[in-house]
């Protein structure tokens, strides 16, 4: 069924195919309950939800949790090297099972001691055997699919989803470009970022580049700003700068590594976006977590060569935490109240027809997917 709020409303301007011609969705796409919960459905229970990477679950036992809104799953190894994903909760009395991060050989259920090995079959019920016809097989852990690409783990709760594979087509080799050595990289760090935001505002925010010499002052001191490209593809989108025409820049300083460029990063559909800093092999993520209709949580992900942080990466992880990110929060939180304003409901997407550096065809790439998968009607 379709919500009321989907549809043109009195006073909406057409959100169109044509990124040229396309007004920015209607601000109650960012606050209404009825949207956010729509999105739940529509978007995230159906959607690949990235939970770490393969150094995080590189041997039979270690495990990842990851709460996808109502929905706890966790995601391991099994004795065979196989991944495996299944919903975190027993089959008992629906306790959940694991927490955080971590490596077992048992899954353990901390209420009554129900046990699973790690492709989820029971193992043991305490006092089971007294029970009358009473059949393990009858109580294995429920299966969630689960995919690693490019190094990194997803999940999805849909059955009959698309492989990811399939969906991102050149995503894969385009990371790998940019950072070689990405089989070798371990994690290192996770920092977390609390919004009063929707979700899809520092979404928005990262595809564009608009903004960037107004308030990013130190990032378009790293990279070369004529450069900047960004290019939409099914459900990812690319965003590459050359180098700058200095290295002495004032984000942080560098040596040349093994490809020379400025700035790569990549979107993702939903929620994830993937970062590679010039200079020494590393590779971030960035994913922001819906927790309402008007607030999220960023969680940065960063891995690098062995999980170790150079004076140099340390350098690049401070730039992020203490400019960039404060930069961009106090820009989307902004922007959330704004989205409140009687004085405000759409603006009109800047998108050029070279489709240049300061160009919106990214933002209007992502809302379309929005548009798309809730079935709105802004046409």
């Amino acid at each position: 069924m379709k919500l009321e709020t989907l549809k043109l409303q009195k006073g909406d301007a057409p959100f169109s195919a044509d990124p040229q011609n396309s007004f920015s969705l209607p601000a109650r796409f960012y606050h209404d309950p009825e949207i956010y919960e729509l999105e739940r459905d529509s978007i995230f229970y159906r959607s690949w939800w990235c939970v770490g990477h393969r150094s995080q679950i590189a041997t039979p036992g270690q495990f990842v949790t990851a709460q996808i809104f109502d929905q706890n799953v966790f995601t391991t190894r099994d004795r065979s090297g196989e991944y495996r994903a299944f919903y975190n909760v027993c089959q008992h009395r629906a306790h959940a099972l694991l927490a955080g991060r971590g490596k077992t050989k048992l899954i353990v259920c901390p209420y009554h001691a129900w046990a699973y090995d790690l492709d989820g079959s029971l193992k043991r019920a305490p006092n089971s055997e007294n029970v009358v016809e009473f059949n393990a097989c009858d109580f294995s852990l429920k299966p969630v699919r689960v995919e690693e690409y490019a190094g990194f783990i997803f999940v999805n709760i849909d059955p009959d989803a698309e492989p990811l594979r399939d969906q991102a087509e050149d995503l894969e080799a385009e990371i790998r470009h940019y950072c070689p050595q990405l089989d070798d990289l371990k994690f290192a760090q996770r920092d977390q970022f609390n919004l009063a935001a929707n979700w899809k505002v520092p979404v928005d925010n990262f595809l564009e580049c608009y903004h960037c010499q107004v308030a990013h002052k130190d990032l378009v001191n790293l990279m070369n700003m004529d450069s900047y490209w960004v290019k939409t593809h099914r459900i990812y989108s690319t965003h590459i700068a050359d180098a700058a025409l200095s290295t002495d820049n004032t984000a942080y300083k560098f040596k040349m590594g093994e490809i020379d460029f400025g700035y790569a990063a990549w979107y993702l559909w939903p929620n994830l976006t993937i970062w590679v800093y010039p200079g020494e092999p590393n590779i971030s993520t960035l994913q922001m977590i819906p927790t309402g209709p008007d607030r999220c949580i960023e969680y940065q992900d960063w891995f690098t060569m062995g999980g170790k942080k150079t004076k140099q990466l340390k350098d690049a992880i401070k730039y992020q935490n203490e400019t960039l990110q404060p930069e961009d929060i106090s820009l989307c939180e902004s922007v959330q109240q704004g989205m409140k304003s009687n004085g405000y409901n759409q603006g009109r997407l800047i998108v050029d027809h070279e489709l240049s550096e300061i160009s919106e065809h990214g933002v209007h790439h992502f809302q379309r997917l929005v548009v798309d998968a809730l079935g709105a009607e802004l046409n």
